[in-house]
């Protein structure tokens, strides 16, 4: 393997100037262009930060490294991810955008089984567009890959971190933008230190979250 490539919508925002960004609404957080997911990973993919996750999810699920995962944004959401070899052949994963075809994989694994999704038509599909993530616009994905590369305790942080920001966001007390400035604050602030056990991983998490939670009120 040479390298993965995982796509991404570009979420809600994709192609918006950042000063848009800052006046953005839960609810226009939360109508996505493309899946139907709850309200906190809608969020996540507005942000880009699920793309970010996700790069931390391959490194360790197939045991490689940030230089090796790419991010892509790809606005049809067909293709969901590529795996390019070392031989410069690539190849990909096509479904239409429906997350029982990720769920049915996961509980049929190494089988398949029907999942009621409607087959892909590629011919009604057209041309797919493929471009480079605007990470001034979208920092929540530049953070994620900073904290793949730091390794130890920093993915524990960055998820923490987001997850206190994004309940903060859909409550109204944080900005839009103000997730990322969360999230860069803890990452800069807490110590990771090396996530070798359980324990430790939870005690970190809980820091984190207390930290967030502080930083928040101040803010307030």
């Amino acid at each position: 393997m040479r390298r993965i490539l995982l796509t991404a919508s570009g979420g809600p925002f994709r192609g918006w100037p950042q000063e848009r960004l800052a006046e953005v609404t839960p609810a226009e957080a939360c109508a996505h262009p493309n899946w139907s997911m709850g309200r906190k990973i809608s969020v996540d993919s507005a942000t880009m930060m699920n793309k970010g996750l996700e790069v931390i999810e391959a490194c360790w699920l197939f045991d490689t490294g940030p230089e090796r995962v790419e991010v892509v944004v790809h606005p049809q959401s067909v293709i969901h991810s590529m795996v390019e070899y070392d031989d410069g052949s690539m190849l990909a994963q096509l479904s239409n955008p429906d997350m029982r075809t990720p769920i049915a994989h996961g509980l049929a694994w190494p089988e398949r089984l029907e999942a009621g999704v409607e087959s892909l038509d590629v011919l009604a599909r057209g041309s797919l567009d493929f471009e480079p993530p605007d990470l001034d616009a979208f920092p929540c994905l530049g953070l994620a890959m900073r904290a793949a590369r730091a390794g130890g305790g920093a993915p524990v942080i960055l998820n923490a971190a987001n997850e206190v920001a994004v309940a903060a966001f859909l409550a109204g007390r944080l900005a839009f933008t103000g997730i990322a400035e969360l999230v860069d604050a803890m990452l800069e602030r807490i110590d990771a230190g090396r996530a070798d056990s359980l324990e430790t991983v939870l005690a970190l998490d809980r820091r984190v979250r207390e930290t967030a939670e502080h930083h928040l009120t101040v803010l307030a």
